[in-house]
């Protein structure tokens, strides 16, 4: 498409949804906004402005018209009421959330791994062992995600914090470039098994995602269920086993890399290493940091928050010299994703704001009276997974929308609570492979350069479609048998 109609589609599919009348049971103030908001995920989409332009014009759209299509007329009417300062703290409210800036700060960790060179030292370790066949290295990273998984409930900071900033310095070392035609080389390759990685092992683990925890107190709250650690693992092993053996060869097919297998790279990098000689100072303080920050985010949680912890990281950094100021400041990706997920968090949490996600859950609820349990459970189950496109945060959809969800099947007669509560909370990683907003680490690898916009939203519906098949074909009737 030519950039005119890239920037002009996304306002004619708003305008058009503007024009239409709106469903039953959802005010107008609320459709409007619907119709915005699915005018940017369009831009974003089709990108015919860098995704932080496209998410900054948005939310500046719905602050320009918060009478029409933010607030209630109710809301309006209230006394001392004033829409543009409620507008403005609703439009930078992004910029106040904690993943947004663990996400900023995984960029900065980057940043570290690639001026000190450790980044490349470890890449070159990897390559030299199992570099050989691509296959073999795209399960090194899977797995590695995997191990570190059970003790980091911050998916931010597993997978943006500490496996990317290792893996983004691996396709170079094929000759494989960002935002180049050689990124399908080996790179392209590389990223999406880092995320999907990621989005698995968040399933898997109770303790690899904090919402996972939040869910857990939700479903304590709302159905008078408990769910420990070890029903948990049992309950989303088969599944978890199932797509961490299945993904890397999946995307080997479905999305294959150049470079199959290359003899003489572990060669050369062999060669390299023993250039580079012992470790520098900077990468023995940047090793340290990062180790301090694993820690932290580890077992830290009662004294720090991740996001501080990564902070405390980066002024580290910044003392120590390995890092500088002007270094922070050209990281253009960093500042760029830092505006982009600050908006789209701000245009996600206002589809709540506006009523948009309680009317939906209400008319699922209404064509479901009567519907038999097994069929009943599964549609529950489909749309909360689906319902994610609207969500930039798996903190914010388990808030909003699964408490509803936990309603609805107590409602439906014979739906047995405990497994269907269960089972809700094991989608909530692996939905974070719809989109390049779905979870913490998606913008990061989003930005990489090696996954572009079409890219990344057809291997999201496709892997989207594998994990919900896996979920459904071998999670749900795993999880009904055991009770």
């Amino acid at each position: 498409m030519k950039p005119y109609g890239k920037a002009v589609l996304p306002i004619i599919i708003a305008a058009v949804l503007a024009l239409l009348p709106p469903p039953q049971g959802l005010p107008p103030f609320a459709w409007y906004y619907f119709a915005i908001f699915v005018g940017v995920i369009a831009g974003i989409v089709l990108e015919p402005l860098p995704g932080g332009a496209v998410g900054l014009i948005g939310v500046t759209a719905v602050a320009v018209l918060s009478r029409l299509v933010l607030f209630s007329p109710v809301e309006l009417a209230k006394p001392g009421f004033s829409a543009p300062t409620a507008a403005f703290a609703w439009a930078v409210s992004g910029f106040a959330n904690a993943t947004v800036w663990l996400i900023f700060a995984a960029f900065m960790f980057s940043l570290g791994y690639a001026k000190t060179g450790l980044g490349t030292r470890i890449a070159l370790h990897m390559v030299r062992t199992m570099g050989r066949r691509t296959l073999l290295l795209g399960y090194a990273v899977a797995f590695a995600d995997a191990v570190i998984a059970p003790f980091t409930p911050s998916v931010t900071a597993r997978s943006a914090g500490i496996i990317y900033p290792v893996i983004q310095n691996l396709p170079a070392l094929y000759g494989s470039k960002p935002n180049d035609p050689s990124r399908r080389r080996i790179g392209s390759f590389i990223m999406w098994i880092g995320i999907a990685a990621s989005c698995i092992t968040s399933s898997f683990f109770l303790t690899a995602l904090a919402p996972n925890l939040l869910a857990l107190e939700i479903v304590k709250s709302t159905a008078k269920i408990q769910i420990s650690w070890l029903q948990w693992f049992r309950a989303a092993a088969p599944m978890g086993i199932l797509l961490l053996l299945a993904m890397p060869v999946l995307t080997y097919w479905i999305y294959p890399p150049q470079v199959k297998r290359g003899d003489e790279v572990p060669a050369w990098a062999a060669e390299q290493l023993v250039k580079m000689g012992p470790l520098s100072r900077n990468e023995i303080i940047l090793a340290a940091l990062v180790m301090m920050a694993l820690v932290l985010w580890i077992a830290g949680d009662a004294w720090v928050d991740p996001t501080t912890a990564a902070l405390v990281v980066i002024a580290a950094m910044l003392i120590t010299g390995v890092v500088s100021w002007d270094d922070l400041m050209r990281n253009t990706a960093a500042w760029n994703t830092l505006v982009w997920f600050a908006t789209l968090v701000a245009l996600a949490g206002g589809l709540s704001r506006v009523g948009f996600v309680t009317w939906f859950a209400g008319y699922v609820g209404q064509h479901m009276a009567g519907m038999p349990a097994t069929p009943a459970m599964v549609i529950l189950l489909l749309a909360f997974f689906l319902s994610h496109y609207m969500f930039a945060s798996i903190t914010a959809h388990v808030t909003a929308i699964l408490p509803v969800m936990l309603v609805l099947g107590m409602s439906v007669p014979s739906i047995p609570i405990g497994p269907f509560s269960l089972l809700l909370c094991m989608t909530l990683g692996i939905m974070g492979i719809l989109t390049p907003y779905a979870s913490g680490p998606s913008p990061v690898y989003y930005g990489s350069g090696f996954l572009p916009s079409a890219d990344y939203w057809r291997l999201g519906s496709i892997f989207g479609a594998i994990f919900l098949a896996a979920f459904l074909l071998v999670g749900v009737p795993w999880v009904l048998a055991i009770g």
